[in-house]
């Protein structure tokens, strides 16, 4: 039996996020009515995308340089790390503006089931980032999640020592949301964090 081209490309695409196989072959659909101006030019750019986007050699993030373009921009605030579980969340922060520092990519949180250990995520080289001076505050924007908590404790007693400010994101209720639809760990961590108006 011949491999089908059509169907191999639609399997592919349905892997990624989001996609499920009917999304997936409206996609292919799309480009192969026109695969000159869509489906050669997104061949192009993921071939050289793989070939040319590599992990940052100080931070983690993902660019066609090491170090990336976040690292090595003189706008940034350099005294300011905000530590992440992983890219997509660097990506996240940065859309939003949210963030005028630099990132540091963990790789993943501690997980005892997972069996995530320290030694298994990129803490020591924020140590050693940490270390080299200039660090004001590290701003652990890691998941609301046990994993997440048990890896900010870790972080948090690892730095104590370098005497910088050590701060995590606000918990609580989302701009919108009514409490009796909320969780009661959100609840909780909403009231515990709460300031004054």
């Amino acid at each position: 039996m011949r491999h089908d081209p059509v169907e191999h490309l639609i399997g592919l695409l349905a892997k990624l996020p989001g996609l499920g196989r009917r999304s997936a072959r409206r996609a292919v659909l799309r480009m192969l009515g026109e695969p000159h101006s869509r489906m050669l030019p997104l061949a192009d750019a993921l071939r050289a995308a793989a070939e040319a986007v590599r992990a940052c050699a100080r931070c983690g993030n993902l660019d066609s340089q090491s170090p990336c373009r976040i690292c090595t921009d003189p706008a940034r605030d350099q005294a300011s790390i905000c530590v992440v579980e992983g890219v997509a969340e660097l990506w996240a922060l940065e859309r939003a503006h949210a963030h005028h520092g630099l990132y540091h990519v963990l790789g993943g949180t501690l997980s005892a089931l997972g069996g995530v250990r320290p030694e298994d995520l990129s803490i020591q080289p924020l140590i050693a980032r940490v270390a080299e001076g200039g660090v004001a505050e590290v701003i652990l924007a890691l998941p609301a999640t046990v994993d997440g908590a048990a890896t900010g404790h870790v972080l948090a007693e690892r730095l104590a020592a370098s005497g910088i400010r050590v701060t995590r994101l606000a918990q609580g209720v989302p701009m919108g949301g009514a409490l009796d639809v909320l969780d009661d760990g959100t609840l909780a961590a909403a009231l515990k964090a709460r300031r004054l108006v």
